[in-house]
């Protein structure tokens, strides 16, 4: 009993440790990619009107390094996710292209707004940091934020901007609460015709002839349903 135990035990730790590290707030996490982009694309954040290419990236920067800071503060009560090392990591090794991201952010302001630059900025800052703070759909949220400042740590400095680029849709959409999809319904319908009971589908012995055989229709569904994150 005690070897069957220990042998138990010893299968559910290899299983902890080589669980994907994306599972650590749910166990079949839902699925919030999405495709790269550009930067003016509605959902996004604040509208960058006139903005130009390097602009939009800049702007996508920008929230991304909102969005970690908003998981460093609001994510804490999971330390496993690493939100404020990550965080951290992100200010101390990117710290040229950060500057010159917000640095590009002042020059577009300052081009727009004129004489009204600088409170523009600051209100476009407010705004942006407010606009990651969630309650309902944390988990999702902060699962995310971890996922993305693990990738910002792999990568190499001059490299966070495409990181953005590639991951903010997918950021924006963790803030729609979303429920563990292990509580996904999927079934599958079975339908059933009955068999004819024509006299002419019968031999004499009682046996349905092919002809008449019923079909089955079997139809795949999956009905996903999504509780509150």
């Amino acid at each position: 009993m005690v070897r069957v135990l220990a042998s138990t035990l010893a299968l559910v730790a290899m299983t902890v440790q080589t669980a994907p590290a994306s599972a650590y707030l749910f166990w079949s996490g839902p699925n919030f990619k999405a495709a790269p982009v550009q930067g003016d694309e509605p959902g996004l954040g604040i509208d960058m009107p006139k903005a130009t290419p390097a602009e939009l990236k800049a702007h996508l920067l920008w929230n991304m390094r909102a969005g970690l800071n908003v998981a460093a503060l609001q994510c804490q009560f999971s330390p496993i996710l690493l939100t404020v090392p990550n965080y951290n990591d992100l200010l101390s090794k990117n710290a040229d292209e950060l500057n010159g991201a917000y640095k590009t952010l002042g020059n577009y302001f300052k081009r727009v707004k004129g004489k009204a630059w600088q409170k523009a900025f600051d209100d476009y800052t407010t705004r942006t940091y407010n606009g990651f703070s969630t309650m309902h759909a944390q988990l999702g949220f902060c699962e995310t934020a971890s996922g993305i400042g693990r990738d910002a740590r792999r990568l190499g400095r001059g490299n966070l901007t495409q990181l953005a680029v590639d991951r903010m849709r997918e950021f924006r959409n963790s803030l729609v609460p979303a429920g563990d999809m292990i509580h996904a319904r999927r079934y599958i319908q079975v339908s059933v015709q009955t068999p004819s009971m024509d006299q002419a589908c019968w031999t004499k012995k009682d046996q349905l002839k092919a002809v008449c055989a019923p079909r089955v229709v079997q139809q795949a569904s999956n009905d996903v349903r999504k509780t509150g994150g």
